[in-house]
Formats: C-alpha cells, sequence, structure tokens
C-alpha cells in the first residue's frame, strides 16, 4: 500500500513536470512570436525547461526504472492535457493545407 501511494505521488510529480514543460513551451511560443528578439525567447525556455524536466525527473525517479516509467507516463499525459487545453495545432486560423505537423 505504502508503494501505491508512491507511485502515485511519482505519477503526480511527472504531471507537474509535464505541465511546467508543455504549458511553458506553449507560453513561449505567445511570447516569442511578439518579441523583437524571438530567438532569445526560445533558446532560453528551451535550457530552463530542459533543466527544471530533467532534474526533475532525475531526483523523482531515484535510479529506479519503475519509478522512471511512473514519472515518464505522468510527463505523456500532461502532453495530453496541455494539447487538449491549448487547442490541436491544426486548429490554428493560419494553417492552411500546406502545412503539415508531425503526428
Amino acid at each position: 500500500m505504502i508503494e501505491l501511494l508512491n507511485l502515485a505521488g511519482v505519477w503526480l510529480a511527472g504531471v507537474a513536470l509535464g505541465l511546467v514543460f508543455f504549458g511553458g513551451l506553449w507560453w513561449t511560443v505567445r511570447r516569442g512570436m511578439a518579441s523583437r528578439q524571438p530567438a532569445l525567447w526560445f533558446i532560453g525556455s528551451l535550457v530552463v525547461r530542459v533543466a527544471l524536466t530533467l532534474g526533475g525527473i532525475y531526483l523523482v525517479a531515484g535510479a529506479q526504472w519503475q519509478r522512471l516509467l511512473v514519472v515518464l507516463l505522468g510527463f505523456w499525459l500532461a502532453r495530453a492535457v496541455v494539447l487538449r487545453l491549448t487547442g490541436s495545432p491544426s486548429a490554428a486560423p493560419d494553417a492552411g493545407p500546406e502545412v503539415r505537423h508531425a503526428p
């Protein structure tokens, strides 16, 4: 029972890391496209988001493959949540038929 509660906490940490990563990406795109220097926004955001995510996964997983799997499942779920909340890329008003998106 204790191990199940621990894994639930690991899963929630994965969801939180995913929300920070993908929510930060969404925020960066919105801010970066309106900025005079978008490269600084995109590069700076990438460094911060990757550092936070990898550091968090490293701390939460604790060198156990089971915990790593659970935290990554939470991270993956957060991606789906952020996509649902922000809308799919194909729903963009300027996306014409020539625009292709990766799955």
